[in-house]
């Protein structure tokens, strides 16, 4: 393990964001305020640990909406298209709605711009839930795109507009802007990737300039805490995605002097705390 001079840097902007915090804050406090059982749609965050600490407060995950049913259901984080939202009211579950602020001012961009025959074209990753909800606005004319080439074999609109998922990589989407200009200037651009992800993905990319390797700290089914780990990768150090301090191990450190800490947005501070101090005891 690391060595007695190893340099620790924790990145400033380090787990929950705003959205997650209020999501998390929501069910934690939903079984004594809203009728029970208490459901989340989907995992509430893409975090196993903080799951695990829902469940034992009562609060169960459904990734199949029934056809009847009680209690209450959680919105996630991540939200929902409204034909889902009308299903979980049709199905009988009281509504709490966690969407995150962020990702519902895209669902309103969206459905504006939808009404008005535009064309939705979506940067992100066509199976992961916000975008499942995002397109869930755009009506029949929704498209989504996570590579230059794919946005080159989709049609020429009249009208179209170019959103991006709140979490996405804040540099590939100015190619995608960029792209946009030269081939569709016609074409509205809306840069709806949150302040909180483009600030930590600037963070790390000078962490990762300043220390010889960077621990990213977060579920490994989180997207925005896997473009972390890329965005290390792309300034050529060596990046390491955890969920826990029991994946450290000696030879991630082997030749380093200085240690980076960074987090995705779904990842407690607990979690950071605890591989913190497991680093500190083994320096």
């Amino acid at each position: 393990m690391p060595k007695n001079s190893m340099k620790i840097i924790v990145a400033q902007t380090a787990g929950f964001c705003m959205g997650v915090q209020r999501a998390v804050e929501l069910a934690l406090e939903a079984p004594d305020k809203h009728l029970n059982p208490i459901h989340t749609f989907g995992p509430l965050i893409h975090n196993p640990q903080v799951l695990n600490v829902l469940k034992q407060k009562g609060v169960t995950v459904i990734e199949k909406m029934p056809e009847q049913g009680t209690g209450t259901m959680m919105i996630r984080a991540h939200g929902v298209a409204p034909h889902a939202k009308a299903q979980i009211r049709k199905a009988g579950f009281e509504i709490i709605d966690a969407t995150c602020p962020r990702v519902t001012k895209v669902h309103s961009i969206i459905k504006k711009y939808a009404q008005q025959g535009f064309a939705t074209i979506l940067w992100g990753e066509a199976d992961h839930p916000e975008v499942i909800g995002l397109l869930g606005c755009a009506g029949n004319k929704g498209f989504v795109a996570d590579t230059i080439d794919k946005l080159r074999t989709l049609p020429s609109f009249e009208k179209a507009i170019i959103v991006a998922q709140t979490t996405q990589n804040t540099r590939s989407y100015a190619e995608v802007e960029r792209w946009a200009e030269q081939k569709h200037p016609h074409y509205k651009i809306f840069n709806t990737i949150c302040d909180s992800t483009a600030k930590r993905q600037a963070e790390v990319k000078q962490l990762a300039m300043e220390v010889d390797v960077v621990i990213v700290i977060g579920g490994h089914n989180s997207g925005n805490t896997q473009r972390l780990a890329e965005i290390v990768k792309e300034t050529g150090k060596s990046a390491y995605h955890v969920e826990t301090a029991k994946e450290l191990n000696a030879e991630m450190f082997e030749d380093a002097s200085s240690i980076g800490i960074c987090a995705g947005a779904s990842t407690p501070h607990w979690i950071i705390d605890h591989i913190c101090e497991t680093l500190k005891h083994k320096l």
